[in-house]
């Protein structure tokens, strides 16, 4: 003996729509209470950077020789600026014999600047080196500080006495 199921089932449905039809539900609109006030940002870890490390006895020696070598040279461009100085004064129309031994003096002084140039780039690669590895920037800085004046002063007389002799 079996019993049929179906019309119990239908019964049960059509109670069911029917409490669905009636309106008496409450809204699912957000209640104030449900509202969160507040931002939610995440929490930024404070970063401490690491002091750099201290240079080593040979990057120490490497930075006081170039640093020596660029002094010398800078010594021996300021030694020779006041004769091309007075070349350059004396330097007549382009062509001359005054106008080429001026250029000659300032050829001479613009070798000795490149030779200090020479030393600036040497600190440039290292100090660059530095910054990527994480290496001791600041003692690199200094003496790369100290030959970029070195090249700029140079690179000042340098332009002064081209405008005299009008190369």
């Amino acid at each position: 003996m079996s019993i049929d199921r179906r019309p119990f089932a239908i019964a049960l449905a059509m109670t069911v729509s029917a409490c669905a039809s009636s309106g008496d539900y409450p809204s699912l609109a957000q209640r104030p209470a449900e509202r969160v006030g507040g931002l939610f940002e995440p929490d930024t870890p404070e970063v401490i950077p690491s002091p750099p490390p201290a240079p080593s006895a040979d990057l120490v020696a490497r930075l006081a020789q170039l640093q020596r070598d660029a002094a010398s040279l800078h010594a021996q461009f300021n030694a020779a600026a006041p004769a091309a100085t007075r070349l350059a004064g004396a330097a007549g129309g382009t062509g001359s014999d005054s106008w080429a031994s001026a250029q000659v003096a300032l050829a001479d002084l613009d070798s000795l600047r490149s030779r200090v140039a020479v030393s600036l780039a040497e600190l440039d690669a290292l100090w660059v080196d530095s910054t990527v590895e994480a290496g001791p920037r600041d003692a690199i800085g200094s003496a790369r500080d100290a030959v970029e004046g070195m090249v700029r002063q140079e690179d000042e007389v340098l332009a002064r006495l081209r405008s005299r002799v009008g190369s």
